[in-house]
């Protein structure tokens, strides 16, 4: 059975997901913000999206971009896990992912390294 959690509570837990990141690493964070959304339209079944221009790509000509994006599906996240210790695993998980991908990390070396 999916779990029930309001939408404050769901970003309490995103925000302590983002937290986990060493300071070194959040420090070198740099043009991009974290949504949370209920769902992703066109692929449901996603719990999380990274969408911009991994650090490893950037080059002199990335000045003046809009901010990447890490967007967290609240919904997709709640319908899978069956208690709130899941949901604060699944969302740490779906966060270090997403922002990993931000730093050039590709799928396959994610689950490799148990990030899947």
């Amino acid at each position: 059975m999916p779990v029930s959690m309001d939408a404050d509570r769901f970003e309490e837990l995103v925000g302590e997901a983002l937290d986990l990141i060493p300071r070194e690493l959040a420090a070198a964070i740099d043009n991009v913000v974290v949504l949370v959304e209920a769902q992703n339209e066109e692929e449901p079944d996603l719990l999380g999206l990274y969408h911009g221009i991994a650090l490893t790509e950037r080059d002199s000509n990335y000045g003046g971009s809009l901010p990447d994006t890490v967007t967290i599906y609240r919904d997709t996240i709640l319908s899978i896990c069956s208690t709130e210790a899941e949901v604060i695993h699944e969302v740490a998980v779906t966060v270090i992912h997403e922002i990993a991908h931000y730093f050039g990390i590709d799928e396959d070396r994610l689950h490799r390294l148990g990030w899947g």
